[in-house]
């Protein structure tokens, strides 16, 4: 754990020096990460959506590209298409934007659901498909959307089985008057990302997945993530709850979460701590808890206040 430390604190203090008074964002983004998992950021205008984005992206020495959402991208720009080689007389494959290992997805639904539905097969199979040919993705592999609420002007929402494939989505907020100032410091100049160096490899990266694989997860605290998830199944507040899906995303988060703390194992807190990142934006209120202004966030709150925690019975569950 000593190694994965060393390495997450130098990313982290990367991203934090372009990124003012926002370290929850950053520690979630690399959650996910270590998670392998994709991220969602989503909220107004000029908070640093796209600035986190980016801000992960260049402090790790992965290949980056960045797709920007419009009404007229199409599906083959994503994933790529096969081009005919007069010179070879056959048809050529050539690679999307999706083939990066840390894509950043820009403005993600002012795109149509056509191409938004392209990101489908690469964000959970990890591979994408052309007439028939699957080609693999490299690895790590990790989509960082931004979008903006959906109330916005010029925006499609993202449907249901594409929020399922994000592991975590955050809102970045607005700073506070003192994060502000600092931030009038840094930007006021040149651009903060042109000084952003690599401080990981690829390689470490995957090293530290491999070891957010070893992190234990007792069966007691298991049995709450189950609980839990299923809990918003049958919330009359909720028309759509969480799939199973989502359970293997909190619980692979939690495992993240621990090991970013140094532990080795998960508690019930890593669990209730990712809650609602991890599951609000998969839930679907029903028409009167929409009209009451009760949101996905306040009924995990109110699920997680309500489930009772498993017993504690050692070092694998014990609290914090």
């Amino acid at each position: 754990m000593q190694e994965l430390g060393a390495v997450v604190d130098r990313v982290r203090a990367s991203v934090e020096s372009v990124i003012e008074g926002k370290p929850e964002a950053v520690r979630i983004a690399l959650t996910v990460l270590l998670a392998e998992g994709h991220l969602l950021l989503e909220d107004v205008p000029g908070v640093g959506k796209t600035m986190l984005a980016k801000a992960l992206a260049k402090s790790l020495d992965c290949t980056v590209r960045r797709i920007q959402f419009t009404p007229d991208l199409l599906p083959s720009d994503v994933t790529g298409t096969n081009i005919f080689d007069q010179h070879q007389r056959d048809f050529e494959f050539r690679p999307g934007a999706i083939f990066a290992q840390i894509v950043v997805g820009d403005e993600i639904n002012r795109a149509s659901p056509k191409t938004q539905s392209a990101l489908l097969e690469s964000m959970e199979e990890r591979q994408v498909t052309i007439d028939g040919t699957s080609y693999e993705l490299p690895s790590p592999f990790m989509v960082v959307a931004t979008q903006n609420p959906v109330e916005m002007e010029g925006t499609y929402p993202l449907p249901e089985a594409q929020r399922d494939r994000f592991m975590a989505r955050i809102s970045i907020g607005y700073p506070s008057p003192d994060a502000e100032l600092a931030m009038l410091d840094v930007h006021g100049g040149a651009n903060p990302l042109d000084d952003l160096a690599p401080v990981a490899h690829a390689h470490d990266i995957l090293k530290l997945i491999e070891l957010v694989r070893t992190v234990h997860v007792a069966d007691p605290v298991r049995r709450y993530a189950v609980d839990l998830v299923g809990a918003t199944r049958t919330s009359p507040e909720l028309r759509l709850g969480a799939s199973p899906r989502a359970t293997l995303h909190l619980v692979r988060a939690a495992r993240a979460a621990a090991a970013l703390d140094g532990r080795d194992y998960v508690t019930p807190d890593d669990i209730q701590a990712l809650a609602v990142p991890v599951l609000a934006h998969r839930l679907m209120p029903t028409a009167e808890t929409q009209l009451s202004r009760r949101t996905s966030e306040q009924i995990v709150l109110d699920l997680v206040a309500r489930l009772p925690l498993p017993r504690p019975q050692g070092p694998a569950v014990r609290r914090g």
